[in-house]
Order: C-alpha cells, then structure tokens, then sequence
C-alpha cells in the first residue's frame, strides 16, 4: 500500500475583502485548497487575479475577511505574537523584488545569523555559525569569505536571489512560498535559481508553492497547479490535466498567450478571419 500523503496546508472558503460599500473589492472570493508535503504547487493568473493577496494572507502578512487556513492537520490560530513567530517557523517566502526584501541597515553576515537564531542556534559557538552560513552560500554557490561584511545592496539581484535561498537552507521550512521569484533576474540566472530550488524540495522535503504568470514554467516545475482569475480557482489538477487538456476559457487563453515559434502573431483578438488579409 502507497504511503498516505500529508496535508500541509489547506483552506476553506478563504476570502479577502478591501474597503466598505460601493468601494469594496474582493479580492480573494471564497477559495479552497489543499497543498500536500513535499509536493510542488503554482498558482497561475494574471496582474490582480489575487494571488499575492492569497500569499500574503498564507504568511499571515494580511488577515482573512473570512474562511478559515489550516496548517499541517490543525486550524491556524496567529492571533499572539508567539504563535505566529512559531508558524513562520515552519513557513517563509521568497519575494519578487530582491532589492525590497531586505533590511538596508543589515550586513550579509546578520541576515544569515538571524536565520541560525530562529531555528535554535543563538547559543552556537561563532566557529559553528560560520560553517553553517558558509555551508549555506556554498549551496547556492555564493562564497561566503567574499559575502561576508557587505550590505546586501552590494549584490547583483541573482546574488540577492541566491542569498534568499541561502536564507531557507538554514531555516529549513515545511513550506516556501515563491512570489515570481525569477521574474526580475535573467534567463541564465532564472535556471539556477530553479534548479536551487528543486534541490532545496528534494534534499529537505519541502513543500514550495509558486505564484506566477508563466505557464511554460508552471508546467515544468508543478505536480499540481492552480488557475485564478479575479479572486477565484476556475480550474486546479494535475500540471499534466491542466496544460494539456485545460478546461475552464481562462486556462485556455493563458496558453493561448504564449507565444509560439514559427506561429504568426494574432495582433488583434476581436478580428474575424474574414478580416486577414483586407485593406
């Protein structure tokens, strides 16, 4: 008998409502997910379909208007400053813009130290720490005597992305959540961030949820993708089901909107074939 798989993160009727009256937006509606360990899901949608809302309310970075998060089997409950230091234990994010997610004021050696700290190493001796964060460059292929001491304004944005990872090797979370963690940095540094990534799933087991608008890459990564549109999932299965025998009209217009090679461009969607071709 196949071992059972873990839920590791689940929702139910999640919903995010801005504003009051005539100037209300909702911008999550009434979702539902079920995100297994060591599974590698993306959330796939287009500029404000919700899905960095939805990641912000996973971290707890914004409250849910209604509907209820579960974490690893049991209701999340982050109400206390406590609870919520220990959830972000076992869940962390890596964010789109390298450049605004980290404090300005601290050097290289602090970010990577407050790391070793949240997991239980305050009382290390220095010896250890500085292993463990050269052990931790050195998987994303940074070294850390060349990192060591610099502001992390002093890096290239792939050495900031790479610093990133770095970070969730020594935090080791159940879950990270991947806001287009690629999408400012170039297509060589894309791959490597990528494949730092699957590494990282594969060496510690962790579950990594991506938000992105790329399906080409959510087919390549995912076991398991999720499509939204304007605060809700239309469609959500297998990467396979989904890319190949997509179901709901959005799904099929975001793989219409990849572009081909050796297809010709459709510059305007409303024109009737009649039209190609007329003066």
């Amino acid at each position: 008998m196949s071992e059972k798989r873990q839920l590791c993160l689940s929702g139910k009727g999640v919903t995010k409502v801005f504003g009051h009256g005539r100037k209300k937006t909702v911008a999550v509606n009434n979702v539902d997910f079920e995100f297994y360990s060591g599974d590698l899901i993306s959330i796939v949608g287009e500029s404000g379909s919700g899905k960095t809302t939805l990641i912000k309310m996973l971290l707890g970075l914004t409250s849910v208007t209604d509907g209820e998060i579960f974490f690893m089997g049991k209701k999340r409950d982050i109400r206390s400053r406590k609870n919520k230091k220990e959830y972000w234990n076992g869940i962390q994010a890596i964010f789109q813009d390298p450049y605004s997610s980290y404090n300005i004021f601290s050097k290289i050696d602090t970010v990577l130290l407050d790391c070793i700290n949240m997991r239980g190493g305050r009382r290390f001796p220095i010896k250890k720490k500085i292993e463990m964060m050269r052990e931790a460059c050195s998987f994303v292929n940074l070294k850390f005597d060349e990192m060591t001491n610099k502001y992390p304004f002093e890096l290239s944005g792939g050495q900031m992305q790479r610093l990133m990872i770095a970070r969730i090797f020594l935090l080791r979370p159940k879950i990270l959540l991947a806001d287009e963690p690629t999408s400012m940095i170039d297509a060589c540094s894309r791959a490597t961030i990528l494949d730092y990534l699957l590494k990282l799933r594969d060496e510690i087991g962790m579950t990594i949820i991506f938000i992105t608008h790329d399906m080409g890459l959510a087919y390549y990564v995912s076991d398991s993708v999720y499509i939204m549109e304007r605060g809700k999932f239309v469609e959500y299965g297998s990467a396979n089901e989904i890319i190949l025998n997509p179901k709901a009209d959005y799904t099929k217009q975001l793989l219409d909107d990849i572009p081909k090679i050796n297809n010709p461009w459709e510059f305007s969607r409303n024109r009737r074939p009649a039209e190609t071709g007329a003066s």
